[in-house]
């Protein structure tokens, strides 16, 4: 399963890790996913996915146990 989010499509980014000697080698920074069961805000319908823990922070989906 890809690492990205249902909601606001946040995906893995390519960044540069950056020594002392200031040699750059790529390497990959992933979003904090979680798959969970989860219910929009205000709907009462229950999907599956995967959601970042920013999206679940700011209200914009309701965790379901």
């Amino acid at each position: 399963m890809a690492n990205i989010c249902a909601i606001c499509n946040k995906r893995p980014q390519v960044a540069n890790l950056v020594s002392n000697a200031n040699n750059k080698v790529k390497r990959w920074v992933y979003p904090n996913v979680h798959v969970m069961r989860f219910r929009l805000k205000g709907q009462t319908e229950v999907h599956r996915g995967a959601v970042c823990t920013k999206c679940v922070k700011a209200g914009k989906v309701e965790k379901v146990i």
